[in-house]
């Protein structure tokens, strides 16, 4: 195919809630741009971003996915982006290698939560955004009299920025184009057919109205350049070849937010969102340089950049051919056939076919076999890549998800978006010992897609645990890796994690002394115990004086102290947040050993224990919760239900924000109930943020039910 260059590049995320309409949308760009036969149906597969059968199997879009368009000398990147709120870290991840978001609007339901959180995040990271209302065929589309109040509502929560750049034509026979109000044609289409609209006349109902909309565009273009505004105060209006250069600008900078209508699913409007892209989007080079970190020899020479630490400085690099060429590394896919599959920006340069290259971020090199760009899973070979582009390389021996790599001397790392920690953690277990062998290797495969995977062994019960951001994360996982890699395992349900720690202080004498005959144990130490600060660990501090115990048996202490700690005290769980201090003791030149002061410090942690207000700790989750304003006070008074406190309301449009604490064991179920409360249309994510006190009543029933830890026999 065509080689092409930065300024011939759009990467644009498509970006909304779920059931908006994205993979469809994209399925319907690319059938238009004759790049499939036929358009595709998620329902079925055949969408081209829509290809993991997992996805398929749920509808609904877990991971980004990558695809192309070739529209009149323009290559346009499509990374199609999750609408799930257990799922957007994978949105926000989308929007470090692209220039442009498409805001899909899901035209029955309006702005929903997760459309609000990831306006924020494009808003974060600079990334130019317009907004596209979906599903306009759907009978209950926000055409006609229910335009202006979804519009209105636009206002109401991005500004006066957010403005139409079209108009839905809508007749008793639905959605049947859009009028160009920078144009001012009509483009009009044959529902369900090849997505081509043909120029005709703005129909008579909406003629006084798109004059009205096309002076508002003007006008708001107009007011962020002098020179512009003069032309508009001098004739009224601005001439078509000032207009569309001055609205790319004023998109690119983000002082306009257009809105556009379109149907993915009857393919009307989408060549015209195609020229848009080309027209108005911002091509990579025109982007500003990408920030990254060098090493601070190399920044200092360059003179741009302050240091961040001893080893690095905070620099930047052009999008541009000229630079040294160097690649970032945004997504990871596991095929089972083509094995590993790097999804990367060509951040500079140009990346040519089996070139060599070093991995800045683990130091080793690497050889580009095989360069690809992706049409969904399909990869279509290529010769060279220049800045700007998105592509794709099977088979790296050691390069991950975040990796920069590229021409050596000129290293450089570009970081990722910070990634949510997993919110819920579920105990995992093989159902044979073949399942077992492939578990591990499966897992860590999986892991190198979904950076929000985390998979380990649980130290007190020796069970094999793994996290993700929610039941349903989790249950995807399983069954990929049934589907994909044959490990079958059954989920146990999530334990909480709770803690143990004291409250008082205490003092206690721990003697060991065994006479077995020949040789025997003696160990003897004395100690105090005080509490610490929540989240203070473990401290241990020596206070012996004048040889009472020696100093190679006072380790044995410490280690006999935490091997107890870890066993817990109440119910068997951790000890943390407490100091000890060792201050006195005595010894037995032939009987005293290792051993046998271990175990005198278990026995004197065990006795402060009793005598230091030992209490349970639980974790406390950092809970955001988005949904509708109606539904505002019954999610208060839920969880008020779950022991939870608020820490305040913010409103967002036409949505509540409601940020709390609420104990994690609250919190295991609570995907389901909020999907009921909120008829599906809240949200919420949650992180661990602290542990806290159980209170007595909800400890008792939990101590009821635990098994006390026994000690081992002393030896």
């Amino acid at each position: 195919m065509k080689t092409y260059q930065g300024s011939e590049i759009r990467n644009v995320a498509v970006v909304g809630h779920a059931h908006s309409g994205k993979s469809t949308l994209i399925a319907a760009l690319l059938h238009a741009a004759k790049m499939t036969p036929t358009q595709g149906r998620v329902e079925d597969g055949s969408a081209v971003t829509a290809y993991d059968e997992e996805e398929v199997a749920r509808g609904t879009t877990m991971s980004n996915a990558v695809a192309f368009a070739e529209w009149q000398g323009t290559k346009i990147n499509f990374v199609d982006t999750p609408g799930f709120h257990m799922f957007t870290h994978e949105a926000r991840a989308a929007l470090l290698p692209v220039e442009a978001a498409a805001v899909v609007v899901n035209a029955q339901s309006g702005v929903e939560p997760v459309t609000e959180r990831v306006w924020r995040y494009a808003e974060e990271a600079n990334v130019p955004r317009f907004v596209v209302i979906n599903q306009m065929d759907h009978p209950k589309a926000g055409g006609g009299d229910g335009l202006s109040a979804l519009i209105d509502d636009l206002h109401e929560r991005w500004g006066r920025n957010c403005i139409p750049v079209q108009l839905p034509i809508v007749d008793a026979n639905g959605f049947q184009g859009v009028v160009d109000l920078v144009t001012m044609q009509a483009f009009l289409y044959t529902p369900n057919g090849d997505g081509r609209g043909k120029i005709g006349e703005i129909p008579a109902t909406l003629s006084n109205a798109a004059k009205a909309a096309h002076e508002t565009l003007i006008e708001l273009v107009a007011e962020g350049k002098d020179e512009l505004m003069e032309e508009f105060f001098a004739d009224g209006t601005l001439s078509e070849q000032h207009l569309i250069p001055a609205l790319h600008e004023a998109i690119r900078e983000d002082r306009i937010f257009p809105v556009l209508f379109t149907s993915g699913l009857t393919n009307v409007a989408t060549d015209h969102l195609l020229d848009f892209i080309k027209v108005y989007t911002p091509a990579p080079v025109e982007r500003a340089p990408i920030p990254v970190k060098a090493p601070a020899v190399a920044a200092v020479a360059a003179g741009n950049g302050s240091g961040s630490d001893a080893d690095t400085h905070s620099a930047t690099r052009a999008v541009s051919d000229s630079e040294p060429c160097a690649l970032f590394v945004f997504k990871t896919m596991s095929d089972p056939f083509a094995g590993r599959i790097s999804f990367f920006k060509v951040v500079s340069g140009v990346i040519k076919n089996d070139a060599t290259v070093e991995n800045y971020t683990r130091k080793g090199q690497e050889r580009l076999s095989h360069l690809s760009i992706m049409q969904g899973r399909k990869a279509v070979e290529v010769l060279e890549l220049h800045a700007g582009d998105l592509g794709a390389v099977a088979k790296l021996r050691d390069t991950l998800t975040g990796d920069t790599l590229g021409q050596k001397g000129a290293d450089i790392q570009v970081e990722l978006a910070k990634m949510p920690e997993p919110a819920m953690t579920y105990a995992i277990e093989p159902k044979s010992r073949a399942d077992e062998d492939k578990l591990a290797p499966a897992i860590h495969k999986l892991m190198e897609e979904d950076l929000l995977i985390r998979f380990f062994r649980d130290p007190q019960t020796n069970e094999f645990l793994i996290a993700g951001a929610g039941q349903p994360h989790i249950e995807t996982i399983v069954s990929r890796l049934k589907k994909r890699y044959h490990a079958e395992v059954t989920l146990k349900a999530p334990k909480v994690p709770y803690r143990e720690t004291i409250r008082g202080k205490a003092d206690a004498q721990g003697r060991h002394k065994k006479q077995t005959g020949g040789h025997g144990q003696f160990g003897d130490c004395k100690i105090k115990m005080e509490p610490l600060p929540r989240g203070g660990g473990f401290e241990f501090e020596n206070d012996i004086f004048g040889g009472a115990i020696p100093k190679n048996f006072i380790p044995a202490v410490e280690k006999g102290i935490q091997e107890s700690a870890v066993r817990g005290f109440l119910a068997g769980y951790p000890v943390v947040d407490f100091k000890v201090i060792l201050y006195d003791g005595s010894y037995h030149d032939v009987d005293s050993n290792e051993l046998s002061f271990k175990m005198a410090g278990r026995i004197a942690f065990r006795k402060c224990m009793e005598q230091a207000k030992p209490c349970l700790l639980e974790p406390i989750m950092k809970v955001e919760i988005e949904a509708p304003d109606e539904f505002a006070g019954t999610l208060m008074g839920d969880l008020n239900g779950r022991r939870g406190r608020v820490q305040g309301m913010e409103s967002k449009g036409r949505t509540t924000v409601i940020n709390a604490e609420v104990p994690m064991a609250e919190m295991l179920t609570y995907g389901t109930q909020l999907t009921s409360m909120t008829q599906g249309k809240g949200s919420y994510r949650m992180e661990m943020d602290h542990y806290d006190v159980v209170p007595q009543p909800v400890a008792e029933k939990i101590l009821a039910n635990a098994k006390r830890p026994i000690e081992e026999e002393e030896e």
